[in-house]
């Protein structure tokens, strides 16, 4: 019933995401949300960040923030990152994660999506066929309209964690 909205990994952080092992893996675009995946929400880029970016380059990824947010929004973080970006993006819709990677010159069986919603993000992502990395939100300060989606998400995650627990027992 939720399979449509589980992430394909789930990962307490975009900062401990091994990307030397994605990259290894044939992985070669990534597309990221920015609010509470890679800073709390409406904060610029810190030094966390332009490090990630910067590591991400030299190992040879394309990379594309997807974000709903308008325009100065991302545009602010993504001076200190300087990737490509697609701003107002309306996920979970397919079209702007199809976008990103024709952007990135990447395609489907190359590229992965790391965002802290599960009903945007890893929805969106899931319908185009992305492999998905669900984080933890960086910061508990959210808007009211995601707070409310964070407590229809605490269902999901459970039964997704129990489909895990259930796997590894086989």
């Amino acid at each position: 019933m939720f399979k449509q909205f589980y992430p394909g990994e789930y990962i307490d952080s975009t900062y401990h995401i091994d990307f030397d092992r994605l990259y290894r893996e044939g992985y070669r675009g990534v597309i990221f949300d920015i609010d509470n995946t890679l800073v709390p929400h409406g904060a610029p880029a810190d030094e966390r960040a332009a490090a990630l970016f910067a590591h991400l380059k030299e190992l040879g990824f394309s990379c594309c923030l997807l974000s709903n947010n308008d325009e100065p929004r991302v545009k602010m973080f993504n001076d200190a990152v300087h990737v490509n970006y697609i701003f107002d993006a309306h996920k979970p819709s397919r079209r702007n994660y199809q976008k990103a990677m024709e952007i990135m010159h990447t395609e489907l069986k190359n590229t992965l999506f790391v965002g802290d919603q599960i009903f945007t993000d890893v929805y969106g992502a899931n319908r185009t066929g992305l492999r998905t990395i669900l984080v933890q939100p960086i910061h508990p300060k959210e808007e009211i309209q995601i707070v409310l989606k964070r407590y229809l998400e605490k269902i999901v995650l459970y039964f997704y964690q129990r489909q895990l627990r259930k796997s590894e027992k086989v």
